[in-house]
């Protein structure tokens, strides 16, 4: 299938004459579909077929892929099965009966990376609570997390050195992690010169990000926070916390990263609705991280 993709996208470099960057965007695009085929032994082009494809979108879906992306790969995925179907290398197109507007209704909204770099650059960082902000901004975004799985990391979660950190999820459910560098960066100088102002002896109890009283910050707190920031910043659209999570699974499928090493960064136990994901190498993880991620390097 690799050779009728790159068959594919030469014949769209040669006769429409597109830009690199768009060839780029479609081999991404068909190539994660591929990749999705493969790991339920499917290598036959013939054998990909309505379900499986439906199934793919759905797991996008999943993770939080905003309506614009989703409706870019089907755009992807039609003109690539058009193309089998026209030459005669596949017996029937399966994405004839492919529809994007259902799709497009339910996904959430999604930040480009500058405008989450401009909120990223918003917090007061001479102050403690304006390190911690930054920190757990930071974090959220490098690591997907959900606004539970973030109040619930305590400091000895956070593995530096490794530049991994331990989350537990829905149904208590611990899995590990990659985190960048400049998230890194953040939580050591919060932990130098933020935390250790806010922490209170018997009521911090290890938690990493604290209030001003030196307890765990609350959902709602997280809110405030993020809303506050995304004001500052003049990012126009509808931010909640849960939109940083989507963000970072967008910016890393759109970057070229497995879409089973995305789920499994955010804690999906799920691939699809029928077939439960198989572990993937933790190293293999933290290089999609490094390689993928726009803060991961």
């Amino acid at each position: 299938m690799e050779d009728l993709l790159n068959e594919y996208l030469a014949v769209l470099k040669l006769e429409r004459n597109l830009s690199d960057n768009t060839i780029a965007s479609y081999r991404i695009d068909i190539r994660n579909l591929l990749r999705y085929s493969s790991e339920r032994n499917i290598q036959d082009e013939n054998l990909i077929d309505y379900k499986l494809i439906n199934d793919f979108f759905k797991t996008l879906s999943d993770i939080g892929v905003t309506g614009n992306t989703s409706a870019r790969y089907l755009s992807s995925h039609k003109g690539f099965f058009s193309y089998l179907a026209r030459n005669n290398y596949i017996e029937r197109d399966p994405t004839l009966k492919m529809l994007t507007p259902k799709l497009s209704r339910k996904l959430p909204a999604v930040m480009t990376f500058d405008e989450m770099d401009s909120i990223l650059q918003c917090p007061d960082t001479t102050i403690p609570l304006g390190l911690r902000d930054k920190a757990l901004l930071e974090t959220m975004y490098s690591s997907g997390l959900r606004v539970s799985e973030a109040l619930a990391l305590h400091v000895n979660d956070i593995l530096l050195d490794d530049e991994i950190i331990r989350v537990t999820g829905k149904g208590s459910k611990e899995r590990i992690i990659p985190i960048g560098r400049s998230a890194i960066e953040w939580i050591n100088i919060y932990l130098r010169s933020g935390r250790v102002f806010l922490e209170r002896r018997g009521k911090s109890q290890n938690v990493l990000f604290l209030n001003n009283r030196g307890t765990k910050l609350s959902r709602m707190s997280v809110w405030k926070i993020v809303a506050r920031y995304v004001k500052e910043a003049n990012v126009m659209k509808p931010v909640h916390p849960h939109t940083i999570r989507h963000s970072f699974a967008t910016h890393l499928l759109e970057g070229g990263a497995d879409l089973r090493a995305v789920q499994e960064m955010l804690g999906h136990a799920d691939i699809s609705t029928t077939q439960i994901y198989t572990h993937i190498d933790r190293e293999y993880i933290k290089q999609v991280h490094r390689d993928f991620h726009p803060r991961g390097g």
